[in-house]
């Protein structure tokens, strides 16, 4: 079922949020299981599985969205599905070289990537997530070129719940073998989570084209390769450099739990003191800083095909619109967003994880939560015009400088862990204002100033007034009260002054899906 752009963003939103909320009360659950030591071994090795899931993948599923997207402008399904073949197989391939590798030589690599011997328990634990995850991101990538975005939005949604299913037994269960035992149990949470969701996107597959997984495969896999040089070459032109900018963020992830504790040992903390210290900042403080970033998550994965298809048809206004109606929704939801992080950031961490020092790194953090919030949507919208090496250009970067100023700065006692939060400031901000500057220079994109900044200045009202009702009007209440009737006074008033300086108006509700007709009645026509 084909959807437009922004019924299948509003749809990957959605599923998104609930998603997010899900994850984060699985976050929250094993915060308070497994305490900042577990969380700092589990952290140490989820971003390897992450970057690990990225060099399987090889970018093929960014890589195929565009060029099925290409292909459903030409009405080629042959084609479509000829691309489709050919990325399952250069995964497929990858992943189990990968996994046969890690198996293998675990107990070295373990050694050689992690400051704590115990993380060596849950790597193994993490291994078989790699194959099954490369898979499923593969076939959610074909739909997404068919601009289908439910499959994508419902095995997410599955995949989360069976996770937050089974992550309480499987902690609680290993728990007496040892803390790492306990985040390896969390780690197999993760596996089961994606058999689910990819179970249910291969049946979606099956449904939609009326195959059988074996008929998939009808010709050998090395025959279609041969068969179709071309169309692997096409998917390498794009997947390459899109790895290339995956594997740069992904290597700098991998090396942040190796450099932070480092040098946090370096700045006089104990070798335990800097698990924790780490924990609270990439297990509790940046999670919550990523949560809202689903919303230009969901932008990024319809712009892709969106622009994709737009390019290929020549169609340079549509290009412009589509990219510009992003920039404006990621501004209009990641505003408030931004604004309710820092004004709650310690609250929320005093309620969520019982440690209010958690919320100083978060609200520290989360002035330059907006240019986090566009950076995907523009990398997206590069990738689709065909410069994927730009976004690699500019990720590489960024990564190098984010992970330069991180070991200078925690080492030194007087920033600490205060130190990677800088860092990490500094590289959002550097690779976003370098996508903006590509643009700009490759397509000669523009924005409305004006329009932006009455969004800003409906942002600014919104976090004084969540300020004073905070510090005031509810400063005697209860904190969930107090989160609760703030965050929802201030940003009920945000949606009004958007309306009241018409920057959303009734054809902007009418879009959404299910319920946008029946709310249109209630705002004027901008």
């Amino acid at each position: 079922m084909r959807q437009s752009f922004f019924y299948g963003t509003v749809i990957l939103i959605i599923a998104g949020g609930v998603t997010k909320l899900l994850g984060f009360a699985n976050r929250i659950i094993l915060s308070r299981i497994l305490g900042a030591e577990g969380i700092g071994l589990y952290q140490m090795v989820v971003p390897l599985l992450y970057f690990l899931i990225t060099l399987a993948t090889f970018g093929m599923p960014l890589a195929i969205a565009k060029h099925v997207a290409e292909t459903e402008a030409a009405r080629d399904a042959r084609q479509a599905r000829r691309f489709l073949v050919l990325a399952l197989g250069v995964t497929g391939g990858i992943s189990l070289v990968i996994s046969t590798i890690l198996f293998t030589l675990s107990a070295p690599l373990a050694g050689l990537f992690f400051t704590d011997p115990r993380a060596h328990v849950v790597l193994l634990a993490a291994i078989p997530v790699i194959p099954i995850s490369s898979f499923s991101m593969v076939l959610r990538g074909y739909f997404q070129g068919k601009h289908n975005m439910t499959p994508t939005a419902v095995s997410q949604v599955v995949e989360q719940v069976i996770r937050m299913a089974l992550v309480v037994v499987m902690t609680i269960t290993f728990m007496p073998l040892g803390v790492q035992y306990a985040a390896a149990g969390a780690v197999g949470s993760i596996l089961f989570g994606e058999a689910a969701g990819f179970l249910y996107i291969l049946w979606q597959y099956r449904r939609a084209t009326q195959k059988t997984a074996a008929q998939v495969w009808e010709r050998p896999l090395l025959a279609a390769m041969f068969e179709s040089r071309n169309s692997l070459r096409k998917l390498f032109h794009v997947s390459l450099p899109v790895t290339m900018s995956k594997l740069i963020g992904s290597i700098a992830y991998v090396m942040e739990p190796m450099i932070v504790p480092f040098a946090l040992v370096l700045a006089g903390f104990s070798t335990a003191a800097a698990t924790g210290l780490y924990g609270q900042f990439a297990g509790m403080a940046v999670p919550l800083l990523l949560f809202p970033t689903f919303l230009t998550y969901s932008l990024s994965v319809s712009l892709v095909p969106a622009v994709a298809e737009a390019a290929y048809q020549k169609n340079a206004p549509l290009v412009h619109r589509r990219i510009y109606q992003a920039m404006r929704i990621t501004l209009v939801i990641g505003a408030p967003c931004t604004v309710l992080l820092f004004i709650f950031a310690e609250p929320l961490c005093a309620l969520l994880y019982g440690n209010a020092e958690v919320g100083v790194l978060l609200r520290e953090m989360a002035p330059f939560s907006v240019f986090l919030f566009f950076q995907a949507p523009l990398a997206a919208a590069l990738q689709g015009l065909d410069f994927a090496q730009v976004v690699f250009r500019n990720t590489l970067i960024g990564a190098i400088v984010k992970t330069a100023t991180m070991f200078v700065f925690t080492a030194r006692p007087e920033f600490g862990i205060h130190g990677a939060v800088i860092a990490t400031n500094i590289g959002i901000t550097l690779v976003t204002l370098l996508h903006i500057a590509s643009l700009i220079k490759q397509i000669g994109f523009t924005v409305d100033l004006v329009e932006m900044g009455k969004i800003v200045i409906a942002m600014l009202a919104m976090g004084y007034a969540g300020s004073y009702m905070s510090s005031h009007l509810f400063a005697e209440a209860p904190v969930v009260q107090l989160l609760i009737l703030s965050s929802l006074a201030s940003t009920l008033l945000y949606v009004l002054l958007l309306v009241a300086l018409r920057i959303l108006g009734k054809q902007d509700v009418r879009r959404i899906p299910w319920i946008g007709e029946q709310l249109s009645v209630f705002f004027p026509r901008r």
